[in-house]
């Protein structure tokens, strides 16, 4: 299925920064590209050769799994001393005999046990959402969302900003095959008449302004600074 064929919501979060105040970051942060244990190089050896501002996608995906079964399950109930087998429907379960030790210990006044080989009936629902970074990793969503922290154009911004916007890497099948994964917990071995069933919640694709500094150190070696533009911090 072509991404097409999904139901995507488009948000964009707001900047909390300007260029110029990524610009002052950088500036203060250049060098750290380029230090090492035993060095770090001068402020005027590391030069500023561009300054961008991306939009990166973090993909979200919510979801629900729904299944009922019939699985194979032993009850064991306690009887009377008395009692030397229970009758439940058409079954007939005797007591479970007891060791020499079991006797010597309660005596014959003690409790009897019935062992009753049973089928349960069971229902499962799971619902969850899974988040990934724009690399396809599993992350936990670090943003707030409401109307004062998204645009109210997404798709009109997203539009302006093009080639400066970066797609998700992670396929929307891919991304709901790792939900449907997550969702259905390994199923027992004795079960039979399964019932499932997994409904998708929603797509989301959540674009966060990230400003990307390229540098140029010593020996003419290229360093990389990304800003996260929301909550103003170096990633």
């Amino acid at each position: 299925m072509s991404k097409s064929n999904y139901d995507v919501k488009t948000i964009v979060l707001k900047k909390n920064i300007e260029e110029s105040d990524a610009s002052e970051i950088i500036e203060q942060k250049k060098t750290s590209p380029f230090k090492s244990l035993l060095s770090r190089p001068k402020k005027e050896e590391v030069h500023v050769h561009s300054l961008k501002l991306y939009y990166e996608c973090i993909l979200m995906v919510s979801g629900k799994y729904v299944a009922d079964y019939f699985r194979k399950a032993n009850h064991t109930i306690s009887v009377d001393s008395n009692v030397h087998e229970v009758v439940l429907g058409d079954g007939v379960f005797p007591v479970r005999s007891k060791s020499t030790l079991e006797k010597a210990f309660v005596g014959k006044r003690g409790k009897n046990k019935v062992d009753l080989k049973l089928e349960e009936h069971v229902f499962v629902e799971e619902e969850d959402e899974l988040v990934f970074d724009h690399h396809g990793r599993a992350i936990n969503f670090p943003f707030k969302i409401n109307s004062k922290t998204i645009e109210n154009y997404p798709k009109r911004l997203l539009g302006n900003q093009m080639p400066d916007v970066k797609k998700p890497e992670l396929t929307y099948e891919a991304a709901i095959e790792k939900l449907q994964s997550h969702l259905k917990k390994p199923m027992e071995v004795d079960v039979r008449a399964l019932n499932d069933e997994f409904i998708m919640r929603e797509i989301t694709e959540v674009y966060v302004p990230i400003f990307e500094a390229r540098l140029i150190g010593p020996k003419k070696k290229v360093g990389i600074i990304r800003i996260d533009a929301v909550r103003k911090k170096m990633l």
